[in-house]
């Protein structure tokens, strides 16, 4: 049987609340795979959490790699950043946590508390007296590396140094 719809124009839209929770649980779901193949596509490994009631223990993407990031996955039209932001939050368990979200037909935006922020690009510019040349990015590339590596052995993470120097995810 099939929900009451309204139409107008010639687009049916759904009446019933319970049908619009469905598409906008289906289309989380959707968001969420997305981002896990975005991830994916960047070298990290990462899938689909296990979603029970919200919380560390079950985050909307999970990957080994990033282990020490809290992901929020939001897919929607019209974004309450503040709510999300405190979804987030409450469901980190401390640790530091990221809003991934996108429109439809828009790219991939994050959004991060601003100390985090600072924190990431404190840690990972290039040194201040270094000069604005390829030395400069290579000191900068290396130090992203060195810190990302220190973050996934705080995290129990298997890589080791050369794994990160050379670029390599293997875990």
């Amino acid at each position: 049987m099939r929900a009451k719809t309204e139409k107008s124009g010639n687009i049916e839209h759904p009446t019933s609340n319970t049908e619009h929770r469905m598409n906008s649980r289906n289309k989380g779901k959707v968001g969420e795979r997305e981002f896990a193949s975005l991830l994916r596509e960047h070298g990290y490994d990462a899938r689909r959490g296990q979603q029970f009631a919200g919380g560390a223990d079950s985050p909307d993407v999970v990957s080994d790699a990033l282990a020490w990031l809290h992901f929020e996955i939001k897919r929607v039209q019209n974004l309450n950043l503040a709510d999300a932001c405190a979804q987030a939050e409450g469901d980190a368990g401390g640790k530091p946590w990221v809003v991934a979200h996108r429109r439809n037909h828009a790219p991939w935006l994050i959004t991060m508390r601003a100390e985090f922020f600072f924190e990431l690009i404190r840690e990972f510019q290039p040194q201040k007296n270094a000069k604005n040349t390829e030395d400069g990015m290579n000191e900068g590339m290396e130090n992203i590396q060195h810190s990302t590596f220190n973050a996934q052995r705080r995290m129990g993470g298997s890589r080791d140094r050369t794994d990160v120097m050379n670029g390599t995810n293997n875990l």
